[in-house]
């Protein structure tokens, strides 16, 4: 059988999904990527729902103009809002999207106490009720939304005093609670798991999800490429593309040439790539 060429498509609100992105380059070494950044809208997690869908909306037709095979949505503000709304709007596209990992912390809590690291869009989506309702019935969920988190990363400021400082504060109140599980519900979140864990300490674990969603997309696509050569990634941003590139480096430990890096912009509710 013909091997599918065709890239990933992978998007996120800004670099947050390159969390993600990097356990797939690990898992899946063959597969070509296409990663886009809105970071013209980033952050997703304070906006409302309806407009939440309408990028991801505009993300997705972007990449079935470039022939994706599938498409990860690797911010978990954008499958909060918009996920059950583009599998309606694109049937015949594959989508994997973000799911807060309170079931496998729910399985491991000794403290019957788990909390959870999140942004607004996703506290409020019907889907972080249904997973917790699903299940966390039996276990206390402490939830605290960081919208700080998310502006930290996207400016490379992940060790800082003041990231120490503003994690102290949101950590406070769900430590207090007594949570030995701690999930992290945004993609940004990944990036400041030291300070998370230091603050923390050991008697906390740290569900991060990165490692998960990348094996369903290796389900997904069902090792439709060759994993013998080594894959491209391709990044668009609604941003600065030369910011991106050097904070995409920074979060992967590599260098990004910058020609992998296009710019785009939005026209109404579609993105136009910019020339190089």
């Amino acid at each position: 059988m013909q091997s599918d060429t065709r890239p990933i498509g992978m998007l996120d609100s800004g670099v947050g999904g390159i969390s993600i992105l990097r356990e797939v380059q690990r898992q899946l070494p063959g597969a070509d990527v296409l990663y886009f950044a809105d970071q013209g809208h980033v952050p997703y997690g304070p906006r409302d729902k309806r407009q939440i869908r309408r990028f991801t909306a505009g993300i997705v037709r972007f990449f079935l103009e470039r022939r994706v095979k599938v498409v990860v949505i690797a911010c978990n503000a954008a499958s909060a809002a918009a996920l059950y709304h583009v599998r309606a709007q694109f049937p015949d596209v594959d989508f994997v999207g973000m799911e807060p990992a309170v079931k496998p912390a729910a399985e491991k809590t000794r403290a019957q106490a788990i909390g959870v690291l999140t942004t607004s869009a996703t506290f409020q989506g019907e889907l972080f009720a249904t997973v917790v309702d699903r299940f966390a019935r039996d276990v206390k969920v402490v939830t605290q939304v960081c919208p700080e988190f998310v502006t930290l990363v996207e400016a490379g400021e992940l060790d800082s005093p003041h990231t120490h400082e503003v994690a102290q504060d949101y950590l406070h109140p769900v430590l207090q609670a007594g949570v030995d599980q701690l999930v992290l519900g945004c993609t940004h979140f990944p990036f400041l798991t030291p300070v998370i864990s230091a603050i923390a300490g050991d008697g906390v674990a740290i569900v991060d999800p990165s490692a998960a969603v990348a094996r369903q997309a290796s389900r997904v696509i069902g090792g439709s490429f060759d994993s013998s050569e080594v894959g491209q990634t391709c990044f668009f941003t609604s941003g600065d593309p030369a910011r991106l590139c050097a904070l995409a480096g920074r979060l992967l430990g590599s260098v990004i040439p910058r020609a992998q890096v296009r710019g785009v912009r939005w026209v109404d509710d579609d993105l136009v790539e910019l020339a190089r």
